[in-house]
């Protein structure tokens, strides 16, 4: 049945198509030109959230007048000990070369903290004054300024290289996944179109969604810190959505223009695929939404830009690409280079046959298959990704590794405790001796290695450095090393773990300890307690973002196909395919399938997948249900629908999937490890929605349940009564 205002609406973009074409393409330049600058403006991984560990932070600076970042410098000699002459004057050497740095505040050395130095290797701890995203220039300078001899290597890491070298790292991917992605594409348009024009037409709206979108996004990084993984983010997303929207209206387009005017094709386009894209931009969107649930930098942003390009495909292929078409016409089939084959009965309704008469072994065996690929799930280990998630060949990475094996992580990540007293610490005997009890039960836990504290680095008991205090007698060294470790209400306390300071103990600990002790507030910060704090914001808004998208999901498709069982089919399906694929992609990174193993799968992996994929299967869904569902409504015959409706859409579906499958695929070429891990996450979720989801489970599902697919209870007016 015709929409009025679609009409209306297709009626009115054939007459301004000219107007529309100038206007999109200036749009685009100067969106462009913007988006061109987009990787200066990114900053870090993203992994920052409210809670104790950024109150930690901002109370060293304030109150301690601690550095706002760091950076290490690992020096390695294979001819000389770390406590040699040669060594210490290397050490003094490089140190001499860092003057003039900008923002360097603090330097410490392994010369005077022998700590710092063991066998063949030491390091040199530098503090900045500003956060580790401004660090860019002095990053720069300080890689200059080290030199290399025949008998010592020096390398730089720390947070704020890592994340610079995460940004680099990230646009190299980027260009090799383009490389991969887009040809590949273009080859399966090719052979779905057959024509060289229609091909490209799909391949042109995806990237001027992506560069109009990063365009828009420049401007949104001027009031938002956004993380540097929004770089390969919008791109795969943009590439896949754009390709993929375009493919369904150019195919309906081409479609009716052997029976139709022009104006006429573009309208019933519109009126029929334009609806379908409308649809699945609305999943799409509602998935990556969902993300803002969770009150993390990264997904928060990475919502934000999903949605950005989102909105940008689906306003994209509903006004530029009907005008393109307009404008091109009968043209659409120019240069051809495939010929098109037509069958009397095509391997799809073979196959789908095949199926329904078969519906429960064959619902069976992929239920089987997919329970399989689950198995691994059990196995999954999550992590926030560090230098690991850089490639092998990068320098911060290598240094980083070296600096862990040599020194032990808990070495550069204690846990940083600070009492908060809400009076002068100093002044009280008492309190003195309370922070000395902290301190021994501290101790006394069995995950503490050691702890550093006023008394630890003082050597002063609390009776005789009250006393010292009260008479101003504290010699000026002394004074030095209290200060740096109590300040009128607050004092410090630098607890290592003998564990995995990102491990389960570490966490619990953490939080466990984070709060009150006695009369005094305890605010834990460092590694462990920003691991535990990222991971319990997840694991408690994680639920809530799921929830939103099946429920809104399931209202969708409730309304759409006016069916209660067509809705919960399709989200149980989806949700099965989706574990199915989290296990696989577990055995492949985790066990070292295929790839070197890795720690874990990356924190954020498994709530990008489901927010991207759930929608785009949702798109697939729709456009193979709406089709099954006309048929019925002509026949009332379910297994003729079914049939019909797989038959008449497999071929559209598997060349939409096969480039989805390809454009983030292509970021399994990559070097980052969470991008590889996102690109092999989503083409595998396709996948097995493209294969065992729509052409076995859901004919066999549709057969088993006959006419119960279409059921809708109808709701009863009730009588008004007489008055």
């Amino acid at each position: 049945m015709r929409n009025s205002f679609l009409h209306t609406y297709s009626t009115l973009l054939f007459r301004f198509k000219k107007t529309i074409i100038f206007l999109w393409c200036i749009l685009a330049i100067a969106l462009g030109l913007f988006a061109w600058k987009m990787p200066s403006i990114l900053e870090g991984s993203g992994f920052e959230t409210k809670g104790s560990f950024n109150e930690t932070q901002k109370i060293l600076k304030e109150d301690f007048n601690q550095p706002k970042s760091s950076m290490t410098i690992v020096i390695e000699s294979e001819s000389y000990k770390a406590d040699s002459d040669e060594f210490k004057n290397y050490v003094r050497d490089t140190i001499e070369d860092l003057e003039g740095v900008d923002h360097l505040s603090s330097i410490t050395s392994p010369n005077q903290n022998t700590k710092m130095a063991k066998d063949n290797i030491a390091y040199i701890l530098l503090g900045f004054d500003k956060s580790f995203t401004e660090l860019k220039d002095s990053i720069e300078q300080i890689r200059e300024n080290l030199e290399d001899t025949e008998d010592f290597n020096a390398s730089l890491t720390g947070g704020a290289v890592i994340s610079e070298d995460m940004n680099k790292a990230s646009q190299e991917d980027l260009k090799r996944a383009e490389a991969i992605g887009i040809p590949a594409a273009l080859i399966i348009l090719l052979f779905a179109f057959g024509g060289v024009v229609a091909a490209f037409i799909p391949l042109l709206i995806g990237v001027v969604s992506v560069v109009s979108s990063l365009g828009i996004l420049y401007f949104i990084g001027q009031e938002l810190d956004l993380s540097i993984f929004l770089l390969n983010v919008v791109p795969m997303i943009g590439l896949a959505l754009g390709i993929d929207f375009a493919l369904l209206l150019v195919n309906r387009f081409r479609e009716e223009i052997d029976k139709r005017s022009i104006e006429q094709a573009i309208d019933v386009s519109i009126q029929t695929a334009g609806r379908s894209i409308a649809f699945s931009g609305l999943c799409v969107f509602l998935g990556l939404s969902s993300m803002l649930f969770i009150d993390i930098d990264i997904f928060q942003t990475v919502a934000i830009g999903g949605m950005v390009v989102v909105i940008l495909s689906v306003i994209c292929a509903l006004t530029f690409l009907p005008a393109v078409l307009g404008i091109l016409g009968h043209k659409i089939n120019k240069w051809k280079v495939l010929k098109a084959k037509e069958k009397k009965v095509s391997n799809w309704y073979r196959f789908a046959q095949f199926v329904m008469k078969r519906p429960v072994s064959m619902f069976l065996i992929a239920l089987v298959i997919l329970i399989t690929a689950i198995l691994p799930l059990g196995n999954l280990n999550l992590t926030i990704p560090e230098a690991e998630a850089l490639p092998k060949s990068y320098e911060s990475r290598q240094a980083f590794e070296t600096f862990k094996d040599t020194f032990g992580e808990q070495e550069l990540y204690p846990v940083t405790m600070i009492v908060d007293g809400g009076e002068e610490l100093l002044d009280s005997k008492e309190t003195l001796d309370d922070l000395e009890d902290l301190q021994n039960e501290l101790k006394d836990e069995p995950i503490v290695d050691r702890v550093e504290s006023v008394f630890s680095t003082t050597g002063v008991p609390p009776e005789q450095l009250h006393s010292m205090v009260e008479s101003e007698t504290l010699p000026s060294g002394l004074n030095k090393a209290v200060e740096s470790y109590v300040q009128e209400d607050k004092s410090i306390f630098r607890v290592y773990l003998n564990v995995d300071t990102t491990s389960s103990q570490a966490k619990d600990w953490v939080r466990e300890w984070n709060g009150t002790y006695e009369e005094y507030e305890l605010i834990l910060g460092g590694n462990s307690k920003f691991t535990q704090e990222i991971f319990d914001e997840i694991y408690e808004k994680a639920p809530y973002a799921v929830a939103f998208v099946l429920l809104t999901t399931y209202i969708i498709l409730l309304i759409a196909f006016r069916s209660l069982f067509i809705p919960l089919k399709a989200i149980v399906m989806n949700v099965i395919s989706l574990s199915a694929t989290f296990g696989i992609v577990v055995w492949i990174f985790q066990e070292g399938h295929f790839v070197d193993p890795v720690n874990g799968i990356g924190l954020m992996i498994p709530v990008f997948t489901f927010g991207i994929v759930f929608g785009l299967s949702m798109d697939y869904e729709v456009f193979l249900i709406s089709r099954i569902q006309e048929y019925y409504e002509e026949t009332k015959d379910n297994d003729y629908a079914t049939l019909m409706g797989l038959t008449s859409t497999s071929k559209i579906i598997t060349s939409a999937a096969l480039i989805m499958i390809v454009v983030t695929g292509a970021f399994a070429f990559t070097g980052v490890v969470p991008v590889k891990q996102m690109g092999v996450s989503i083409a595998l979720a396709i996948f097995l929605d493209a294969t065992l989801v729509r052409m076995v489970l859901v004919p066999s599902l549709m057969k088993l349940m006959g006419h119960w697919n279409w059921w809708m209870p109808k709701l009863r007016k009730q009588r008004q009564p007489n008055h």
